[in-house]
C-alpha cells in the first residue's frame, strides 16, 4: 500500500512538471509571433470608416440634388408664376402646402398654430384641428425652420419647402446605404444599394408626383431607424454604439410616429418581426423588451403631443406591446425550470396573440374612435372576407394604389437584376434561419461569436429581423401596390448586402462542400467580384438613361385649370363657397385661399361623408336633390368637371359615374349582365343643356374646356 501511494504521488509531481514545462514553451511560442501595433490596426479601421461615411453622405447629396434637378426639369419651377407652380401640387398634396403658406401668413408662429387647431375657414359648416386631422407637424416644423433661419429674404418658401423633402430623401437614401454597410461590413454594399434604389425610383418613391405627401416627410426617419435597429440587434456590439444606436432608435420612432398618421402600423409590422425573434430565440430578449418600451413611449408621448389622438390609443402597436409586456410577466414568474414554464415557452407566441386582440377589441370598446376606420374595410374586401356597395370604399379599391401590382412591376425589378439576387439571398438567408431554428429546438445555445469561417449566416439577428421585415412588407405589397414604396427599397438594401457579404457565399459554400478552392478566399472573392460586375453593368445600362432624363426638358401646363383659378381670384366673392370634386378643392384651397365644401382626406367619416355627397354631381339624381345637398353644406358655387363626367375608363366599374350608380342602386348585376334604370338622367350632363328644371337651379358662369362653373341660384325661378 506505502509503495503504490509513493508511485501515485510521483505520478502527480511528474503531471505537475510537465504542465509548468509546457506553459513556459507556450508563452515563448506566443511572444516568438510578431504582434501588430495598434497603429495599423486603427489606421486602416479608421480609413475605412471615414470612406464609408463619406461615400454614405455623398450618394445622400448626390441623391438630393438629383431630385431637385429632375424637379425643375420636368416642371420649368423657376420660371414660373407662383400660380401655376402651386398647380403642380395636386390632391391632398395640394392641402398640406396650403397650410404650410397660412402658418407664413399668420402674424406669429403661435397665432398661426391657434388658427390651424380652430380652423373654419377650410371646410363650410366645419371647425377642425387641422394638425391633427391631417398630421401637419412638417408643415410646423417647415415654417419654424424657414422663419427661425431668416430664409425669408434668401429663398422663396416653395423652395425652401421642396428642400427640406429633397433633403430628407437624401437621408433615406444615406440610412439604406447605412443598413446594408452594418449587414455585411463593406459600404460597397451601400453602393449598390443606392444604385438600384436610383434605378428603380418608380418602385421605391412617390416623390415624382407627390412632394408634401406625409410618407415622403416620414419614410427618411423610418429608414434611420431601421439602419440603428440593425446595430442595436447585432451580436458584440461596443457598449458606447449599443447606447448610440438605442437612443437614435428612440428619436427616430417618435419623429416618424409624428409624421405620419399611419407610421404606428408600419411600427405594429415591425412589432411582430422583433417578436418571432425573441420567440426564436434569434436575438436577446433584453433587447427587443427595450426596443418594445420604445414603442410604449413613443405611443403615449404622440397621444399627448396629437392632441390626445384616439387612433394611437387603439392601434395593435399598444395592444401587441402591452401584451408581450404581460405575457412576459407571466413567464418570468414561471422560470424554474419546470414542465409548465417549458409549455409557456412553446405556446407563447398564441398567448401573446390572443392577449393583443382581446385587449384591441377592450380598447375600441370603451375609447370612441372612427378614425382610419376605412383602412380595416378597405383590408377586409382585400382579403375577400366583406364586400361592400359603399361608393368611398369602392372608389378608393378602385385606385391604382390599393390594385395588385401589375406585371410590369416585377418586370421592371427584373430587369435591373434586383429581384433575382433578392429571391437568391433570400433563399439562402431563410434556410439557414431554418437551420437556426432546428438548433435552438435541438437545444444548442445561441453563437453570439459568428466567424467567417462557420458559414451561419442565420444565425445574426439584424440579418433575420431583415429577412422577416421584407417577407411582412412583400406580403402586403403583393395586396397592394402602394405598398411597393415601402417593401421596394429594403429588397435593394438586402439584395445588396447579400451579395457584397463573404458570409453569405460562405454559407453556400458550406452546403455545397466546396473543396476545389478554398471557400473562405472564393467567398472573399466573390464579395468583391460579383457587385463589381453588377455596379459595371447597371453603369452601363441605365446611366445614360438617368442623364438623359436629367438633359430633357418637359413641359408641364394645365391651361384650364391655370384659367379657372385666376376667374375665382378675379370674379368670386370672397366669401363664395365652392363644390366639386376632392382633388380640384384642394388645388382650390391652395391656390385661391376659398372655402371649400369637402377635401380630398378619407381618415374621418363626416369627411367621407362629405365626399361622397358632392360626388353625387356625377349621378342620376335629380336636379332639386343635387340642390338640397349643395345647400345644406351652404355651397354657392359648383364645379363640373368634363373628364369625370365623361370619363372612359379601362376597368369596367370604377369610374366614378359607374360606383355612384352602383351604390344608389341604379345599376345592378346579374350573371355579368348589368341593368340600369333611373328616370332622372347624368346630373353632369344634363346641366350642360340649359334646360328647365337645371337653370332654375344653377347659373353657368364661368366654363372652359375641362370645368363648368355654375352658381347656386339662392331664390329659385321656376319659368320653364
Amino acid at each position: 500500500m506505502e509503495e503504490g501511494a509513493e508511485d501515485l504521488r510521483q505520478r502527480k509531481k511528474l503531471n505537475c512538471t510537465e504542465v509548468a514545462e509546457k506553459v513556459p514553451k507556450e508563452n515563448n511560442e506566443e511572444s516568438k509571433k510578431p504582434k501588430k501595433s495598434p497603429r495599423y490596426v486603427l489606421i486602416p479601421r479608421f480609413a475605412k470608416l471615414f470612406f464609408g461615411c463619406l461615400a454614405a453622405v455623398l450618394s445622400g447629396m448626390m441623391y438630393a440634388m438629383y431630385l431637385s434637378t429632375y424637379h425643375e426639369r420636368k416642371f420649368w419651377f423657376s420660371g414660373r408664376p407662383e400660380l401655376e407652380r402651386e398647380i403642380t401640387f395636386q390632391g391632398d398634396s395640394a392641402v398640406y402646402y396650403s397650410f404650410y403658406k397660412e402658418l407664413l401668413k399668420a402674424p406669429s408662429f403661435k397665432r398661426g398654430v391657434y388658427q390651424l387647431t380652430h380652423d373654419n375657414q377650410t371646410l363650410s359648416l366645419k371647425t377642425l384641428n387641422a394638425v391633427r386631422q391631417m398630421t401637419l407637424y412638417p408643415e410646423l416644423i417647415a415654417s419654424v425652420l424657414y422663419q427661425a433661419s431668416g430664409s425669408e429674404e434668401i429663398i422663396e418658401p416653395v423652395y425652401f419647402y421642396i428642400g427640406i423633402v429633397f433633403g430628407l430623401q437624401g437621408i433615406y437614401v444615406t440610412a439604406l446605404f447605412v443598413t446594408s454597410w452594418l449587414m455585411s461590413g463593406t459600404w460597397l454594399a451601400g453602393m449598390l444599394t443606392v444604385a438600384w434604389f436610383l434605378i428603380n425610383r418608380a418602385d421605391t418613391t412617390r416623390i415624382d408626383y407627390s412632394i408634401p405627401s406625409r410618407e415622403n416627410w416620414a419614410l427618411p426617419y423610418f429608414a434611420c431607424q431601421v439602419a440603428a435597429l440593425t446595430g442595436y440587434l447585432k451580436h458584440n456590439i461596443p457598449s458606447s454604439a449599443e447606447r448610440f444606436c438605442y437612443l437614435l432608435v428612440s428619436a427616430s420612432t417618435y419623429m416618424f410616429m409624428m409624421m405620419w398618421e399611419y407610421s404606428h402600423y408600419l411600427l405594429f409590422v415591425q412589432a411582430v418581426c422583433l417578436l418571432l425573434l425573441d420567440i426564436l430565440t434569434l436575438a436577446q430578449t433584453e433587447k427587443v423588451h427595450e426596443v418594445y418600451k420604445i414603442y410604449l413611449f413613443s405611443v403615449f408621448l404622440g397621444y399627448v403631443l396629437q392632441f390626445e389622438n384616439p387612433a394611437l390609443l387603439v392601434s395593435p402597436l399598444l395592444s401587441l406591446v402591452a401584451a408581450v409586456m404581460l405575457a412576459k410577466c407571466l413567464q418570468m414568474n414561471t422560470k424554474t425550470g419546470t414542465f409548465f414554464s417549458r409549455m409557456l415557452n412553446i405556446i407563447y407566441f398564441y398567448l401573446v396573440f390572443t392577449m393583443t386582440v382581446t385587449l384591441n377589441f377592450a380598447v375600441k370598446t370603451f375609447i370612441p374612435h372612427k378614425e382610419n376606420e376605412h383602412l380595416m374595410q378597405v383590408l377586409e374586401v382585400k382579403l375577400g372576407l366583406n364586400s361592400t356597395k359603399n361608393f368611398i370604399m369602392n372608389w378608393l379599391l378602385c385606385q391604382e394604389s390599393l390594385q395588385t401590382p401589375s406585371q410590369d412591376f416585377f418586370l421592371r425589378l427584373t430587369q435591373s437584376s434586383l429581384l433575382p439576387f433578392y429571391i437568391l439571398v433570400l433563399i439562402i438567408c431563410l434556410c439557414s434561419v431554418g437551420q437556426a431554428i432546428f438548433r435552438r429546438i435541438s437545444g444548442e445555445p445561441a453563437n453570439e461569436t459568428t466567424m467567417l469561417e462557420g458559414g451561419r449566416i442565420g444565425e445574426r439577428p439584424e440579418v433575420v429581423y431583415h429577412v422577416f421585415h421584407t417577407i411582412a412588407l412583400g406580403l402586403l405589397a403583393m395586396m397592394m401596390e402602394g405598398m411597393k414604396y415601402l417593401w421596394t427599397p429594403y429588397v435593394c438594401m438586402l439584395a445588396a448586402f447579400g451579395v457584397c457579404c463573404p458570409e453569405l457565399w460562405m454559407t453556400l459554400f458550406k452546403w455545397l462542400r466546396l473543396k476545389a478552392v478554398h471557400p473562405v478566399l472564393l467567398a472573399l472573392i466573390l464579395s468583391m467580384a460579383v457587385p463589381t460586375i453588377i455596379g459595371f453593368s447597371l453603369w452601363k445600362e441605365f446611366f445614360p438613361r438617368i442623364m438623359a432624363e436629367l438633359s430633357e426638358l418637359q413641359e408641364f401646363y394645365d391651361a384650364d385649370t391655370v384659367g379657372l383659378m385666376t376667374w375665382i381670384k378675379r370674379q368670386a366673392p370672397i366669401a363664395a363657397v365652392f363644390a366639386g370634386s376632392p382633388q380640384l378643392m384642394g388645388v382650390i384651397k391652395l391656390c385661391t385661399g376659398w372655402m371649400v365644401t369637402n377635401l380630398p382626406l378619407y381618415n374621418d367619416e363626416d369627411l367621407q361623408k362629405r365626399n361622397e355627397n358632392i360626388f353625387q354631381i356625377y349621378s342620376k339624381r335629380s336636379a332639386e336633390d343635387i340642390y338640397k345637398v349643395l345647400t345644406s353644406y351652404k355651397a354657392t358655387y359648383l364645379i363640373v368637371e368634363d373628364s369625370i363626367c365623361n370619363e372612359v375608363g379601362p376597368v369596367r366599374g370604377c369610374r366614378v359615374k359607374d360606383l355612384l350608380d352602383i351604390a344608389n342602386g341604379h345599376v345592378y348585376y346579374e350573371e355579368s349582365d348589368s341593368f340600369g334604370y333611373s328616370k332622372y338622367g347624368r346630373f353632369c350632363q344634363e346641366i350642360k343643356m340649359n334646360y328647365s328644371p337645371y337653370v332654375n337651379y344653377f347659373t353657368r358662369v364661368y366654363w372652359n374646356r375641362s370645368y363648368f362653373v355654375y352658381k347656386i341660384n339662392t331664390v329659385i325661378s321656376f319659368q320653364s
